[in-house]
């Protein structure tokens, strides 16, 4: 059995961590801390569990053997590599860390202490992504050419509810939606493709998001980045807090012989336009979207049962912290073209 606590007590631990545990039969909540403690008493009622008044006390508790790292992006390199030291598994949100020497670190020292390392990128885990990797192998859609994948919902103030949310700040957040939307579709492309990008180009701006002073905020709300990967297929990744309207988070990947529709349909899930004019329909699932948690609809993306799965069986997964490393690579390079306004060799 393993034993739980949550490190950072926001939105994504309440709607997806702390849900997720409670409905993964090899796994129990232990426990919660926030630096703000009212925020961990609050998740502590609803869940059950101790409220922890400090990162080294919840740490210090023998029963806690993993834990998940849910708190701003600039404090997740540190404590994952405190709860790592402290012997604990340790499973953080995306993004990984907001600098590449930090990411490497975090590898290196789950790897030093015998610990697993597993990141938040769920999508990996969506029925209809499964099934396309698979297709995709076995030659559906023949020698993939390009691809184009899109995820855009009108902002983080919105799902979390807060104006002044720290996803909007430099100072917490690091990254904009780069960061934060971004390297899900980058990790996607990289299973989808069981490819390796190698080459990047972007662009990012602040066009729409203010804070509630009513400047606007200092990181990017828009990005995008053309890509190309090992094998020279070639595809655009575009990622937006601004798509006013409602949530978008679909995929498309062309091939020699066809096209593979992911998400990208109000009713099949899976769709694949073969070259003669066939088309393949499937409804596998749907992906969890923002709104859905916000209304109580369905949560669970399968990440707990993954970790919890991994470190029983001592298994590879598709998550681990080396897997991570390669699309923050990608990440980071695609920041330094913005920079310098070239594309960057990875």
């Amino acid at each position: 059995m393993y034993y739980a606590g949550i490190i950072g007590c926001g939105k994504i631990a309440e709607l997806r961590h702390a849900p997720e545990y409670i409905e993964c039969e090899k796994a129990n909540i232990v426990g919660f801390y926030d630096t703000g403690i009212e925020k961990a008493k609050r998740l502590a009622h609803m869940f059950g569990g101790k409220a922890y008044y400090s990162l080294e006390e919840l740490l210090a508790d023998d029963r806690i053997n993993i834990v998940s790292i849910c708190n701003a992006n600039t404090a997740h390199a540190r404590d994952t590599i405190v709860a790592l030291n402290a012997g604990k598994h340790v499973l953080v949100e995306k993004p990984m860390a907001t600098s590449y020497e930090d990411c490497e670190n975090m590898v290196a020292c789950a790897k030093e202490n015998g610990k697993r390392l597993l990141l938040g990128h769920n999508q990996l885990f969506a029925s209809a992504h499964v099934k396309a990797r698979k297709l995709i192998k076995d030659g559906a859609i023949g020698r993939p050419l390009a691809f184009r994948t899109v995820f855009g919902h009108p902002g983080p103030e919105c799902w979390t509810g807060n104006p002044n949310s720290w996803f909007i700040s430099k100072e917490r957040a690091f990254f904009g939606v780069l960061g934060d939307l971004g390297i899900h579709k980058i990790d996607l492309m990289h299973y989808l493709l069981d490819d390796v990008a190698v080459s990047v180009s972007a662009n990012t701006s602040t066009l729409d998001k203010r804070n509630p002073k009513g400047e606007f905020i200092d990181v990017e709300d828009n990005a995008s980045c053309l890509i190309e990967m090992s094998s020279g297929v070639q595809g655009v990744v575009q990622v937006s807090w601004t798509f006013n309207a409602g949530e978008e988070n679909s995929t498309r990947i062309y091939g020699t012989e066809g096209t593979i529709r992911l998400y990208d349909d109000p009713k099949y899930s899976l769709i694949i336009e073969e070259k003669g004019g066939a088309v393949i329909k499937m409804q596998l699932d749907s992906l969890t979207s923002n709104e859905e948690q916000n209304t109580g609809g369905r949560t669970s993306t399968g990440i707990i049962d993954e970790f919890v799965s991994a470190i029983t069986e001592n298994r590879p997964s598709r998550v681990d912290g080396e897997q991570a490393l390669k699309a923050m690579r990608v990440v980071f390079a695609a920041i330094e073209s913005v920079e310098t306004g070239r594309r960057i060799n990875i």
